[in-house]
């Protein structure tokens, strides 16, 4: 696990989170485990070195229609229902969250499972892995795209964003086994807490 540090802003310390690549395997891995192993920790803890008790997590559920740039993500019809869900993890001691998530599922997808249309159900012990995994979805890659620009000044209000600071945008695209997007995620991070790391393992001559 990427070991957390805190970075000063304003003279403020805001604990910072490292997101590396390899999260993924180490979300996989975790998705089959009892219950009770799954609860102990989430990819939040994973990227900054807290636990459960140190944080505060939000999240909003609402069922949209998919316009054109979704649709055309998912591969499906314009107008296919999908499920928005809104996320806001922040560590106890500050006011602001480590990112702002947007993820989207297809709703017919899903539905299989009606717990998964529940945000009282969340935090979901797992995530987003078990959750497929409770309807026979398994993943098979996961696609990051990143681009970085001057804030808006809603996010930078609600990400408290020293002055000059830029965010990271990334468009996080799940693929399961059968080729198909099952899962979609827009997520903003804040360029003076987040520190992007990749591991790229080469297979030997």
């Amino acid at each position: 696990m990427p070991k957390a540090y805190e970075v000063i802003a304003d003279d403020i310390p805001r604990r910072s989170a490292v997101r590396a690549n390899t999260r993924h395997q180490w979300e996989k891995d975790r998705a089959r485990k009892p219950e009770a192993t799954r609860a102990k920790t989430g990819a939040t803890e994973h990227d900054t070195g807290l636990e459960p008790r140190d944080l505060v997590f939000f999240t909003k559920y609402r069922v949209i229609r998919a316009a054109k740039d979704l649709a055309a993500a998912f591969g499906v019809p314009v107008g296919t229902e999908l499920l928005e869900r809104t996320y806001r993890t922040r560590y106890a001691a500050e006011t602001s969250p480590f990112k702002l998530v947007t993820s989207y599922l297809v709703r017919d997808m899903i539905a299989a499972n009606p717990d998964l249309l529940n945000e009282s159900k969340e935090p979901w012990p797992g995530g987003t892995q078990n959750q497929l995994h409770t309807v026979g979805i398994e993943l098979d890659r996961i696609e990051e795209r990143f681009t970085a620009r001057p804030p808006t000044p809603e996010e930078a209000d609600e990400l408290e964003l020293p002055p000059g600071t830029s965010v990271i945008l990334l468009r996080k695209t799940s693929y399961d086994i059968n080729d198909r997007v099952v899962d979609i995620s827009d997520i903003t991070l804040p360029g003076d807490r987040t520190e992007l790391l990749f591991t790229t393992s080469l297979e030997r001559w």
